[in-house]
């Protein structure tokens, strides 16, 4: 038998995953931005390699801050812009740079299984 989901700290109706998905996809876009803004500001390849270490770190702080502030929305984190809406039945998914919420999953299928929401 499959193991269950974890319990999820809110259960989303689709209006409130909608509601919600403007935040989310605006503190992605800012995150993005972000990362884009490290790597523009590298002058060349002699420069990546001295700073490999710190752009890295600095990345993953970043992406860290991006995940804790989509999670305290309610939402799953899932991956590097890849956020869930528990609909108590599955997700409602939403990958950067998608421009609406408009997939869902079950819990079992993951990303993998995403089928449009009509």
């Amino acid at each position: 038998m499959p193991q269950r989901r974890a319990i999820s700290k809110r259960i989303f109706s689709y209006d409130e995953a909608v509601n919600t998905f403007p935040l989310v996809r605006d503190l992605t876009a800012a995150a993005v931005r972000q990362i884009e803004a490290l790597t523009h500001s590298v002058a060349s390849r002699d420069e990546l390699d001295t700073r490999r270490d710190e752009l890295e770190e600095a990345r993953e702080r970043i992406v860290r801050a991006w995940a804790q502030q989509v999670s305290s929305l309610g939402c799953e984190v899932k991956g590097v812009w890849l956020v869930d809406w528990d609909s108590g039945d599955g997700y409602y998914c939403w990958r950067f740079p998608e421009q609406a919420l408009s997939f869902f999953h079950t819990y079992d299928e993951g990303f993998a299984g995403r089928i449009p929401i009509n």
